[in-house]
């Protein structure tokens, strides 16, 4: 248990420590995709993206309360080994994602895959600061592969943008709300996807109302799958 919470740590402390040392992240270059195109729709509006401070704050306070109050906690213990292989992909993908779209879409889907392993395992414990922050991480994880993924099939032409944005919008959906009844009494989860998805709608209005529209549309769908399975976990309390 020792191992694995300094484990956990010194990830978490690299993943935080990363952006300091790279160049910074503002998507990638158009230019390196065959097909050009200089805003993908699914991509969410900058602001957007200001929740990374959020997720950084969280996840280190999750470790290293984990290592000093959770050492030998079984429930904290369970989550540790996903979690730190989901933040240490994440510490090398800002060197990644420059030059390599395509490795860097898998590579941020295997942090989701990872990050989904850990929140699953996630007891009723602690819940502020143990499920919270990977709640969190692992909400704008199934927003962020699927932009990343949208960007690079409308990129190398497989489908149009609007069509990509379209798809990743249904894929994140399905994984968003399946997840989510999951975990029911984890409503920041959804409520991190529901903030990607108003970045879209924020960015789209004018320029591609159709993919603003569809957007919305998630919204509509997360926030009564949210207040939904809520309903049901207290209900059945």
């Amino acid at each position: 248990m020792l191992l694995r919470a300094l484990l956990l740590l010194a990830a978490t402390i690299a993943f935080g420590a990363a952006p300091l040392v790279t160049p910074p992240f503002t998507g990638y270059d158009p230019g390196i995709f065959p097909v050009e195109i200089a805003r993908p729709s699914i991509q969410p509006a900058g602001y957007a993206f200001s929740i990374w401070a959020l997720i950084y704050i969280g996840l280190i306070v999750h470790a290293l309360f984990g290592v000093l109050r959770r050492m030998k906690d079984a429930a904290w213990n369970v989550v540790r080994l996903p979690m730190a292989a989901s933040i240490a992909i994440g510490t090398i993908w800002l060197w990644i994602a420059p030059d390599y779209p395509i490795t860097a879409t898998a590579a941020i889907w295997a942090m989701l895959g990872l990050a989904g392993l850990a929140f699953l395992r996630v007891s009723a414990q602690d819940r502020l600061l143990l499920a919270t922050p990977i709640a969190i991480y692992t909400g704008w994880l199934t927003a962020a592969a699927n932009v990343s993924l949208g960007v690079v099939v409308a990129g190398y032409g497989w489908l149009t943008d609007t069509e990509a944005a379209a798809a990743m919008l249904a894929l994140a959906l399905t994984i968003g709300v399946s997840v989510q009844l999951r975990r029911p009494a984890d409503f920041a989860y959804g409520l991190t996807l529901i903030w990607a998805l108003i970045g879209i709608v924020v960015v789209n209005w004018q320029p591609n109302f159709t993919v603003s529209a569809l957007a919305a549309g998630g919204i509509l769908v997360m926030a009564i799958t949210i207040f939904g399975a809520r309903k049901r976990l207290n209900s059945a309390a």
